[in-house]
């Protein structure tokens, strides 16, 4: 089962671009496009979200609640998930170097991560990243959702919100299905190469 995890969601908006385009919003966008993708090609899959919405319990009252619920119903969403396997779409942002763009793969330190995380970029740097090409990395240890799942887990940075250039492609409806059908076939790619799709 493939786990959709569209990052952030509702009051939290994510990385913000100078034009104030929320990350969130195109992390759903690009999400529901491989989700409907991945069916059409006969796969089980799971979202963690389906609208503008963060997932906290009815508790959480300050933003800073809130995101720690929806990060651990996140974590408790995919765990619960047989056989499951993540897939978390974000973009990037780095205000101090506007000029740096292009989409990159991180890998959490589960079996199988490092392996589909290097399918995802290879198809990341074939389509989106010609003469930009970067090399899939291991997550922050410090990222929340990564370090508490227990299942192969690859989180793509789509793009750059601090680069205006690149917003404006990633606010584009055919730029994003152009990610979601690249990531999704790196990810299935990836699936193969392991023996589980």
């Amino acid at each position: 089962m493939i786990v959709i995890d569209a990052g952030h969601g509702g009051e939290d908006g994510g990385a913000i671009a100078a034009d104030g385009t929320a990350e969130s919003g195109i992390n759903l966008a690009i999400a529901q496009d491989i989700d409907a993708l991945l069916r059409f090609l006969g796969c089980e899959t799971r979202m963690t979200r389906t609208e503008d919405a963060a997932i906290y319990s009815d508790g959480a009252r300050t933003l800073r609640e809130k995101k720690a619920s929806d990060l651990k119903n996140r974590v408790a969403l995919v765990n619960e998930t047989p056989s499951a396997v993540l897939l978390s779409i974000h973009q990037n942002s780095l205000p101090s170097s506007r000029r740096v763009h292009g989409a990159q793969a991180f890998y959490a330190r589960t079996e199988g991560s490092e392996a589909l995380a290097e399918s995802v970029q290879s198809a990341l740097n074939a389509a989106v990243n010609q003469g930009n090409e970067k090399s899939q990395k291991a997550i922050d240890k410090s990222v929340y959702l990564m370090k508490n799942i227990n299942c192969p887990a690859v989180l793509v940075e789509c793009g750059f919100l601090s680069n205006a250039e690149e917003t404006e492609r990633l606010r584009q409806a055919d730029y994003q299905r152009r990610l979601a059908v690249t990531v999704a076939a790196g990810f299935l790619a990836g699936l193969a190469g392991q023996g589980t799709t």
